[in-house]
């Protein structure tokens, strides 16, 4: 009985491990592609050329 739990207890670690990193794969992604589009999409600056998107 013990060893069927220590599975199941290790399938239910591994399977939540799999779906957090899958979910951190889409936040990177989706963070990639605002980050790409902030250089696409840029607001004007005070002198007229192209400004920062960003404040760093």
């Amino acid at each position: 009985m013990v060893p069927l739990l220590l599975v199941l207890i290790l399938a239910v670690l591994l399977f939540g491990a799999g779906f957090a990193l899958e979910a951190l794969w889409w936040i990177a992604a989706i963070v990639l592609v605002v980050w790409l589009l902030g250089f696409v999409i840029r607001p004007a600056g005070a002198g007229g050329g192209r400004g920062r998107w960003y404040r760093w």
